[in-house]
């Protein structure tokens, strides 16, 4: 009767060889398909400049994780703004953050940029246009009462807040016409805060409700978008010389967009961020109304009154709520875009709402066309503003690229010489079978070096000095994993064990070694990379990395390869040069039991 095949006693290694060998050749080839060839070198092996800035405050509670994510992401914008590539920004500890800006440079530069507070003020915008585009003149639109059609004149509500009502078709001024990005209304806390129109916004002054009632607009209520600079000059609402410095200003080029903010109680220039089109606009902005650190509150949350959409609420201390009260009242006034509040940081400006009426209270809420992103980001940068935190450099470190690449230079040499030792030592002690370990240190180094440059593209692991030691010592180890399970087959060898039956006995005792050491090896580089601060990280994470990598290898490439070789006759029959040589190794002669005699035959005999 026939039976089933059975599965063979030693597994089916010629598939785990399989896997590893595809993985291995998959990974080489993504990291050559991507063209991330290298590996991302950090700055003391690629040269450049390392920052550490340490967190102050009066109030201890205030440096918390919140607050220095927040100020991460600040300093972040602030050394993307320096055209600075690759350049990273993270934090270390618990008020530490760590600047690393690569290829050298001024450090005392990069200093003075990324290490000041950041600072945060609210100022009245005298002037708005488009930069870095050919804008036509305001006189080429002409306001909707120019044409005959009267603006919806604001309705007044019964909290005394002006509400716009314009008619579908008659916009107050068109957006797309004047250049002007569609802004943000900045309303008391206590009242519906309709959502800013993609047209101008109407004017709260207290004529508005009188002229809808009689049908006949008020100039002021149809502003065009862009005022033209040189009336504002005559009107003596713009100084000559800011009028020059406006007029000069383009923010679609990177070395224009910088912080121009000067005295507190001087009127300045400032770029806005790109819009979703794309487009720069430029600001002529008047002396500081409000500081940033006068708020004392800001959050986003959703607008359940007015359509469920995502504002943004913010609370003055005392000393702000009067300067904010007394600002606004006067911002309701003005036409537009003078009628508007600039939030600026770091001299840039994050958004610039306008205002409708006086906001008493020291309770504001600014709304808008905000997604979930956009109002949690301007909410942060109000946050941060109010924040009693300051750094302080506590570490600048120049590397020089010279002194980088020698360092990079000797590392690899250092790594050179252990994989030579190490090649050496095994082809002469375990000769055929130091055949393996070479194998497995080169599918080792494969796996290490090509997951060490995708990590570079996707995650930004940098590979300093410290981690190219931990690439040396994982050398040792996965070396240390071979010598194992090698020398756990020569014992059974030793012991008079045919090859075959000896790769099997001997790995369940070399595989919980193995893993009992690579499991220390593990922990200690888990422990070290989260307690340690700064580039010993890199020795902590190449240590783990290339610790789960011997794992790897040892079961899916070395165990099943000795298996498949210990079926060839070159090493079965104990070859000299196979390093299974029993006469070599002192192998006990194999017992030999002796021929038991037949009793019959014994009898026949003494008949006989």
């Amino acid at each position: 009767m026939a039976t089933p095949k059975s599965r063979p006693r030693d597994g089916y290694p010629g598939r785990a060889l399989a896997l590893i060998l595809v993985v291995t050749v998959g990974l080489v080839a993504l990291m050559f398909g991507t063209g991330n060839t290298k590996p991302r070198l950090g700055i003391d092996l690629a040269g450049g400049t390392s920052i550490t800035l340490s967190a102050k405050s009066s109030d201890p509670k205030a440096i918390n994780k919140a607050n220095m994510d927040v100020a991460t992401g600040i300093i972040e914008q602030r050394v993307n703004g320096m055209g600075v590539s690759e350049a990273e920004v993270q934090t270390q500890g618990d008020r530490n953050i760590i600047v690393n800006i690569p290829k050298g440079g001024d450090k005392q530069t990069a200093a003075d940029q990324v290490g000041t507070t950041a600072k945060l003020f609210f100022r009245p915008v005298l002037a708005l246009a488009p930069s870095g585009v050919q804008a036509p003149a305001p006189s080429a639109t002409p306001s909707a009462g120019a044409t005959g059609t009267p603006a919806a004149a604001p309705a007044a509500t019964g909290t005394g807040t002006a509400a716009p009502s314009a008619a579908a078709g008659t916009p107050s001024a068109s957006a797309t016409k004047q250049g002007r990005p569609a802004g943000e209304a900045l309303a008391a806390d206590n009242t519906p805060s309709p959502v800013a129109t993609t047209g101008a916004a109407a004017s709260a002054t207290p004529s508005a409700a009188p002229a809808a009632a009689t049908g006949t607009p008020p100039a002021a209520a149809t502003p065009p978008a862009t005022p033209d600079l040189s009336a504002a000059m005559t009107s003596g609402t713009v100084p000559p010389e800011l009028a020059a410095q406006f007029a000069a200003l383009d923010c679609s080029k990177l070395d224009q967009r910088k912080n121009y903010q000067g005295e507190d109680g001087a009127p300045t220039v400032a770029c806005t961020q790109k819009d979703e089109k794309g487009l720069y606009y430029k600001l002529a902005l008047g002396p500081v109304a409000v500081q940033g650190k006068n708020v004392s509150k800001a959050q986003a949350s959703i607008d359940t009154q007015q359509g469920g959409g995502w504002q943004v609420q913010l609370q003055f201390d005392g000393k702000g709520t009067d300067a904010f009260t007394a600002v606004t009242g006067q911002l309701a006034t003005q036409p537009d875009p003078t009628n508007q509040f600039a939030i600026v940081l770091d001299g840039q400006v994050v958004s610039h709402p306008y205002v409708r009426s006086a906001i008493p209270g020291g309770s504001a809420v600014i709304s808008g066309n905000f997604g979930q992103e956009e109002a949690q980001s301007l909410a942060n940068v109000l946050s941060f503003g109010a924040l009693p935190l300051e750094f302080q450099t506590s570490d600048v470190t120049t590397v020089s690229p010279q002194l980088g690449g020698d360092q990079l230079k000797a590392g690899l040499v250092a790594g050179l010489i252990g994989m030579i030792l190490v090649v050496l030592y095994s082809l002469l002690y375990y000769r055929g079978l130091g055949l393996v370990s070479i194998a497995g240190l080169l599918v080792s180094a494969a796996l290490t070096y090509s997951i060490m440059s995708l990590l570079g593209a996707g995650i930004g692991f940098a590979l300093n000095l410290p981690a190219v030691c931990g690439a040396i010592v994982a050398i040792g180890i996965t070396a240390d994993s071979f010598i194992v399970y090698f020398e756990r087959i020569r014992d059974e060898v030793r012991e008079g064990a045919l090859l075959r039956p000896a790769v099997q006995r001997a790995w369940p005792r070399a595989r919980r070694t193995i893993l009992v050491s690579d499991f220390v090896s593990f922990l200690c580089a888990a422990v070290l990379y989260v307690v340690s601060v700064g580039k010993v990280q890199g020795f902590a994470f190449t240590l783990g990395l290339t610790t789960a990598l011997d794992v790897v290898v040892i079961f899916l490439f070395t165990k099943p390869l000795i298996t498949l070789l210990a079926r060839r006759k070159f090493f079965s029959d104990g070859h000299p040069w196979s390093g299974l040589d029993p006469k070599r190794l002192g192998a006990r002669p194999p017992l030999r039991s002796t021929r038991r005699r037949n009793p019959s035959s014994s009898a026949a005999v003494k008949g006989a």
